[in-house]
């Protein structure tokens, strides 16, 4: 093949594994090419043993599907099971995963064969390992795998969930983006019963279920979900506020301190604020630790009596 096949066809591929079916136009568009010739590339992906599924129709359109040998992508059996085992016990062992990591779990999931399928999850329900510190709920991996599919196939969902008083529900809606704060993973989802933009914690949310129907990506209002999240936890209620004027940029805090991109709200080029208030006082205390420049803080009696306990404790323990 020449160099420009070569590259529309990974651009091809590139693009079959970011939605779950594409129509041969909007393929020709993208490619820039005419639909005979995505038709051709896909027939050369075929032969190169990629599984695409192809429909025909109005409605119908091309998909990359799970095959009976894992396509080429430069992985073999035992590589592709160390990959998937290594990103979902990530996920479910430390609650705290990029995003794009998901989405790297996904486009593998999707193309596993059902025989390397079975050989994952019988190495994840045997692995074990020692967790030295709480770092708040635990996740399932496969739970963030298939919201992290929903939010790019932009699917609707139904699922059961549980609030923070103990109400438990079923919630149908369209999932937008995950977020991670603190340790926590959020979904940000548009929910269709209250026709409103909600919130919901992953570590609360149960028997998620795809209802096959896609939409069109609803815009998030500000065209920024980092904002938008951080907006919608700070005025979340909270049993204990504590809220600390950090002395460096909100840059150098994002930076240096992770998991706080949600928190955090500029004052100025030298300062900014982090909300690190919470149900929970030793999380309040874990997301205060990882500034790593000095503060002020203003907080509930609650949080800076355990704050003080804490200090004391590390003292004695070395001996000041």
């Amino acid at each position: 093949m020449t160099s420009d096949m070569t590259a529309r066809m990974l651009r091809l591929l590139s693009l079959l594994q970011t939605r779950r079916e594409w129509a041969g136009a909007d393929l020709a568009e993208r490619l820039d090419v005419t639909v005979r010739t995505v038709r051709r590339d896909i027939d050369r992906l075929r032969e190169l043993g990629y599984p695409v599924a192809s429909a025909r129709g109005h409605a119908g359109g091309y998909r990359l599907t799970s095959g009976s040998d894992l396509p080429p992508l430069l992985l073999d059996d035992e590589e592709a099971i160390a990959i998937a085992v290594a990103l979902r016990t990530t996920a479910g062992g430390l609650a705290r995963i990029e995003e794009s990591a998901l989405r790297a779990l996904a486009k593998l999931e999707q193309v596993l064969p059902q025989r390397l399928r079975v050989q994952v999850a019988a190495l994840q329900t045997s692995l074990a390992g020692i967790t030295w510190e709480e770092r708040g709920p635990r996740v399932d991996p496969a739970l963030l795998a298939g919201l992290a599919v929903a939010c790019r196939d932009h699917e609707i969902v139904t699922f059961g969930y549980t609030t923070r008083h103990g109400t438990a529900g079923a919630r149908r809606a369209e999932p937008c983006h995950l977020v991670d704060s603190g340790g926590l993973w959020y979904l940000l989802a548009h929910e269709l019963d209250k026709e409103d933009w909600r919130l919901f914690r992953l570590d609360r949310i149960s028997d998620v279920t795809p209802t096959g129907r896609r939409v069109a990506p609803r815009p998030v209002p500000g065209d920024d979900p980092t904002a938008f999240v951080a907006a919608r936890l700070s005025a979340a209620p909270t049993r204990y506020r504590a809220v600390a004027t950090v002395h460096a940029s909100a840059d150098h805090v994002r930076t240096h301190s992770r998991g706080l991109a949600t928190r955090l709200q500029p004052i100025d080029a030298r300062s900014c604020r982090v909300d690190a208030s919470d149900d929970h006082l030793p999380r309040i205390a874990q997301t205060l630790a990882g500034l790593d420049t000095d503060y002020t803080l203003d907080a509930d009696p609650d949080v800076l009596a355990h704050l003080r306990t804490a200090a004391h404790r590390a003292l004695r323990a070395t001996g000041t």
